[in-house]
């Protein structure tokens, strides 16, 4: 079995996101960056002890980990992988996430754990697609890069107050994303567990009909309430 450099499995098989026990009275300590020498993560107030180290950060989206794009491809071939847009950047999921249902219908799927994709994409994370080459006997040298270690520097990360009081980019990604494109799913007899996985709603939009008419009652109505003397009973006349 081929083996993996020490940073890619360190980083395929780190928890992110813990709290640091160096900083745990202090806000923010989520351990969300990456120290490719030291393999291991860390957080934003323990940045002065990696400042000549190249560092990658780890965002996180629904509890999965995720790379940006344009970072992750300085440090490894990323082709075939498929993208997703989560608040207009391209990221790539750092391992594969737990499906409960498998499609019955033909797809696109991802070849090591069979999640539906869009084409031509071949693997769902990074994780699948390393694992796919390794279990292959492939050389992973041909995907790794030599990265500039200034282009991963401290750098980067100038907009992370070290007080934690107000930082610029915790690494937490709002729900205003894109996963999936549920286009893709047309025409597949998958399509409705899929996206039930994917956490599309099918749903129906309630929409509020407006009521007819202008809103006010009627004028004969209305005439007979403004004449009507409050609390004047009405009797009928004398005979």
């Amino acid at each position: 079995m081929v083996m993996k450099p020490a940073w890619l499995d360190g980083l395929m098989g780190e928890t992110f996101f813990a709290a640091c026990l160096v900083h745990e009275n202090q806000r923010k300590n989520e351990r969300n960056i990456f120290c490719l020498d030291c393999c291991q993560s860390f957080c934003p107030h323990c940045l002065p002890s990696h400042r000549s180290h190249p560092l990658l950060q780890v965002r996180r989206y629904v509890y999965q980990d995720v790379v940006r794009l344009d970072d992750l491809e300085k440090l490894i071939d990323c082709s075939y992988i498929q993208p997703y847009t989560i608040n207009n950047a391209k990221v790539i999921f750092l391992n594969q996430r737990a499906q409960s249902r498998t499609c019955k219908g033909p797809a696109n799927i991802c070849f090591t754990c069979d999640r539906i994709l869009q084409e031509p994409f071949h693997f769902c994370s990074l994780s699948c697609k390393v694992n796919h080459m390794v279990y292959g006997g492939e050389d992973l040298s041909s995907i790794i890069y030599r990265f500039d270690e200034s282009d991963l520097g401290l750098s980067q990360f100038d907009g992370l107050r070290m007080d934690g009081s107000d930082l610029l980019d915790d690494g937490q990604i709002t729900p205003n994303s894109i996963l999936e494109d549920p286009l893709q799913f047309k025409g597949s007899s998958c399509s409705s567990d899929s996206m039930n996985n994917l956490g599309i709603s099918h749903e129906p939009e309630v929409v509020k009909k407006k009521k007819k008419g202008n809103g006010f009652l009627p004028a004969g109505i209305v005439l007979s309430l403004t004449n009507r003397r409050k609390g004047a009973p009405h009797r009928s006349p004398l005979s």
